[in-house]
């Protein structure tokens, strides 16, 4: 077989004043066609760069074509002289001279132009992303995962890691989201669940003696989207045994000083500090604190206690707290506007208000001024740390509600105020609450998942569970939580007493969870792991709030893939086959296409299933 004579030699991003002289086959995309006094020109794009191609008159009226047509071209490599250099592109100082032109491929005129800054809708771009992925950012940020995931293989592999495939098509077990189920076909009335995380499949591997596990795995959550969250999303899973937290901390700390000096050149300082979960709620009011910044958080109960103010003394008596939060310098940084937006905004945090105060000797100002009055005003200074014209907000409340408060007002006022420090700030924080109560379902629900082991042991449980901590830990980074992991419970009996304790009854442990409880059972070692969400990682790496824009076929908000026009009715047929009762949509298709004319029990292409 003869090899075809349009094949390139070349990318569009490669030649330079070496190859001057050069004959060299480009393949890409047009990406602007000019015409100068007879002389014409194009600039040929590709994913690693642009080249400018010259063609004469007789070649360029041989070919027709236009933007974004997929052309071959095939000519000689000339030197710009100095005057017309182009010092902002790498192939700036030659061009090609063109010999001949074959069109590969025409194309349709696009729906918007393939420009690196773009005001085009999400909607149209997401529609049409093939066209939208074709633009220099996104062609950037996808390599740039390409490389930072392969950099964290790599830093696994070289500590002794395996990297083992785990099910997509499993059971439905708890892990705190929905589920996606998908019917079976042969065995009637059942599901399958897509995975939320490879989980249990990881701690089997534990017990299965591969003790250094890691995966790229896709896992599913049938939850509410925002700009860090995709119905489908990846994460770099790990499992290890035979070890305890700090291992576990010290081969992430390896791998993601490794990735990061070589995606970003970015030498991170190891170990990265620990922060106990009631700690980080108490100085910052979050469990994934930004730490580029001060802004931490002060008990005002002493001041409280003392004060006539019936709010703070109402939230004191009713076993809650009174926090503060101490802007330095506030009084010259907030106006009277800035403080009346900060109320608003702490009202869509469950505040009532927000009581303020200007601090100053003589009393200062603010809806505090007239509880400050005297040495009271001395001795709120000295209980908030506060100065001179300093502004301090406080919130008064049960303990959760207050830190929420002025943890999220701290955020606000740290970019507000440009307290931010540029840099890369991760931690761990650990030991998480065992239990959370869900007050309107009425029980207590695992606060990370129920394979979490306990601090301690479960012989003396106290009435409440909510005292109760965790081998759990999230790796934070600059306020956003990366991932999670934990000591898993690798005894049998410790698993079933925490079912117990989630009011899980004996049937339905073995109903759910019967294979796991009997694997625990055989010799299942100490073990642990961790997993990072990659999109959000490579996200923050980049600098970018969504996660959109690096993934190569993003879900909207509302769940649904436009450029597929998914999810979509299927034909009654195809429901019978999977003994599903069709709804008034799926009837509306009438039954008809290829899948309706299937033989009974068998599966139709999933390319003529009607949309």
């Amino acid at each position: 077989m003869s090899t075809p004579s349009w094949l390139r030699t070349h990318t569009c991003g490669e030649l330079r004043a070496a190859n001057v002289g050069s004959r060299v086959v480009l393949n890409g995309w047009v990406d602007a066609r000019r015409d100068h006094g007879g002389i014409y020109f194009l600039d040929l794009r590709d994913r690693y760069g642009k080249t400018q191609v010259t063609l004469a008159a007789d070649v360029a009226e041989a070919t027709r074509f236009s933007t974004e047509w997929v052309l071959a071209v095939e000519g000689t490599v000339v030197a710009r002289d100095a005057a017309n250099l182009n010092r902002e592109r790498d192939t700036g100082a030659i061009e090609v001279r063109a010999e001949r032109v074959t069109v590969l491929a025409p194309s349709r005129v696009p729906p918007f132009e393939v420009l690196d800054q773009l005001d085009t809708a999400v909607e149209t771009r997401l529609r049409h992303r093939y066209i939208d992925l074709r633009r220099a950012p996104l062609q950037h940020n996808l390599l740039h995962r390409a490389r930072f995931i392969s950099a964290m293989r790599r830093a696994f592999e070289d500590q002794g890691f395996a990297e083992i495939e785990t099910p997509i098509l499993t059971r439905a077990t708890p892990e705190g989201a929905r589920d996606y189920l998908v019917p079976s076909r042969v065995h009637p009335g059942e599901f399958y669940a897509l995975p939320q995380s490879p989980q249990i499949f990881k701690q089997l591997l534990m017990v299965a003696g591969f003790d250094r596990y890691f995966q790229v795995a896709r896992c599913f959550r049938d939850e509410d989207l925002r700009a860090d969250r995709q119905p489908e999303f990846t994460q770099l899973d790990m499992e290890m045994s035979f070890i305890d937290e700090e291992r576990i901390f010290a081969v992430w700390e390896t791998v993601l000083t490794r990735t990061f000096k070589e995606a970003l050149g970015v030498d991170l300082q190891t170990p990265f500090p620990r922060l106990s979960w009631d700690e980080s709620m108490e100085r910052y009011g979050v469990d994934k604190p930004d730490t580029r910044f001060g802004l931490e958080l002060v008990d005002l109960a002493s001041w409280a206690a003392d004060s006539d103010f019936a709010v703070f003394k109402d939230a004191l008596g009713t076993g809650g707290r009174v926090l503060g939060l101490v802007v330095p310098g506030g009084g010259d940084r907030l106006s009277r506007k800035d403080l009346t937006a900060l109320e608003e905004l702490a009202k869509t945090f469950g505040a009532k208000g927000l009581a303020w105060w200007k601090a100053g000797a003589d009393g200062g100002a603010g809806p505090l001024a007239r509880f400050a009055a005297g040495p009271r005003a001395a001795a709120l200074m000295a209980a908030a740390g506060a100065a001179d014209g300093d502004i301090l907000l406080t919130a008064a409340g049960l303990a959760p509600k207050a830190r929420r408060i002025l943890g999220e007002l701290r955020v606000h006022l740290g970019r507000k105020l440009g307290l931010v420090k540029p840099g890369w700030n991760l931690l761990w924080v650990t030991h998480f609450p065992m239990f959370e109560h869900d007050e309107e379902a009425g029980r207590w629900f695992s606060a990370h998942h129920p394979f979490t082991s306990p601090v301690g042991d479960l012989d003396d449980v106290p009435a409440d569970l909510g005292v109760l901590r965790s081998r759990a830990y999230d790796l934070v980074m600059n306020g956003w939580e990366l991932g999670s992991g934990s000591i898993r419970i690798h005894r049998q009996d410790v698993q079933a007493r925490v079912f117990d304790l989630l009011g899980i009854s004996a049937q339905e442990q073995r109903a759910k969870f019967g294979f796991l409880l009997e694997a625990l059972a055989h010799g299942a070692p100490p073990h642990g792991g961790f997993a990072v969400g990659l999109d959000r990682i490579v996200a923050l790496t980049l600098g970018l709030d969504s996660i959109r824009d690096v993934v190569a076929f993003p879900k909207t908000a509302s769940a649904s893939d436009l450029l597929c026009e998914a999810p979509s009715p299927v034909s009654p047929s195809q429901l019978a086959e999977v003994h599903i009762a069709p709804s008034g949509r799926a009837l509306a298709l009438g039954g008809t296409g290829a899948s309706a004319a299937a033989p009974t029990g068998g599966t139709s292409p999933s390319s003529e299933s009607p949309v």
